[in-house]
């Protein structure tokens, strides 16, 4: 038992996500879908039901399947907890909510389908991770090289697939966290 005193909750805002998320997760499996399509996935409906706002931001919690949630909190759980010790929790709660609503918003606008899932999140996060030990005036080589890794293969994927995989969530995730980066990282 002293054993389970030890265990710290390290990384609040990565830790609840995550678990906020699986428990979205669940409740999309005991609802047969039905509580993901309607909280947790973001799509074109009326300006008038009030969902459709709170979907803007939701729709990160919710995923297809297990496969598709371990996928984006393996990279979540990796990368967040040393963002969050670097930028702290309210910065990166934020990062994370703008990231949010940016690809939802661009989603809802230039698309017909719907949206879900941590993956722009994921992707964020990546970019923004390349940011950590970045000097006055210097861009790091990691940074450029993690970006033409992941984005350049989301192009190529985007183009040569038909995998149902929103290349272009990831995109825009990875375009928010160096746009964060740079923001965060001036001086």
């Amino acid at each position: 038992m002293n054993y389970l005193k030890k265990i710290k909750y390290n990384s609040p805002v990565i830790l609840s996500f995550t678990l906020l998320s699986l428990f979205a997760v669940i409740l999309g499996y005991l609802t047969a879908g039905l509580s993901t399509q309607l909280l947790f996935c973001v799509y074109k409906s009326s300006p008038l039901n009030p969902l459709s706002y709170i979907r803007l931001f939701t729709h990160i919690l919710g995923h297809a399947d297990w496969q598709h949630f371990l996928n984006n909190f393996m990279l979540i759980l990796l990368v967040g907890p040393m963002l969050e010790e670097k930028y702290g929790s309210k910065k990166l709660l934020g990062m994370i909510v703008f990231t949010a609503f940016i690809t939802g918003l661009i989603n809802i606008i230039f698309f017909d389908t719907a949206l879900l899932g941590a993956s722009g999140i994921a992707f964020m996060l990546i970019l923004l991770s390349s940011f950590a030990n970045i000097k006055q005036g210097g861009i790091p080589l990691t940074l450029i090289l993690v970006a033409v890794a992941y984005i350049g293969n989301e192009i190529i994927n985007g183009l040569i697939s038909q995998d149902n995989i929103s290349q272009l969530t990831h995109i825009i995730g990875g375009i928010c966290g160096c746009g964060l980066g740079f923001v965060m990282n001036k001086k």
